[in-house]
């Protein structure tokens, strides 16, 4: 039997990295538990300090095909580079200049959203079709594939 995934990031900052992640992944914030319009009545309600409610969030994918990505604060930061990373694909199917522009488009787009660029591998043939690798607000690698 198959089993369902989440994936969780270590992070100082739930909310902004989760808003990231959403941007990036077409995701949405998960919803609050019915009965609650904000998830900060949730919290309320549930005897949630307000200096807490940042301690975690999560996304989904709006059909329930993803995997949700959860986010919960850890007192430590990023201190080196990630053994398990997301390759976010952005241009299944095509190759050559046409994937690469397609890759670099999308890495603009993100950059507008605070990712930062690491680095371009170039296409090579017959194994590698060329990704780039970026690094979301906090510093998490990850491609764009």
């Amino acid at each position: 039997m198959a089993r369902e995934i989440q994936v969780t990031f270590d992070c100082a900052d739930p909310a902004a990295v989760s808003a990231f992640w959403a941007e990036a992944l077409g995701y949405e914030l998960q919803a609050p538990p019915a009965g609650f319009d904000s998830w900060d009545q949730a919290l309320e309600a549930m005897g949630v300090p307000p200096e807490r409610r940042n301690d975690a969030s999560a996304v989904v994918a709006p059909d329930g095909k993803g995997p949700r990505l959860f986010f919960q604060k850890v007192p430590e930061g990023k201190t080196v580079k990630n053994r398990v990373h997301l390759d976010v694909r952005a241009a299944p199917g095509l190759q050559g200049d046409e994937r690469m522009a397609a890759l670099e488009a999308e890495a603009e787009r993100l950059r507008a959203h605070g990712a930062k660029r690491i680095h371009r591998h170039e296409p090579a043939p017959p194994m590698a079709f060329g990704h780039i690798v970026m690094a979301d607000i906090e510093g998490n690698e990850f491609c764009l594939d």
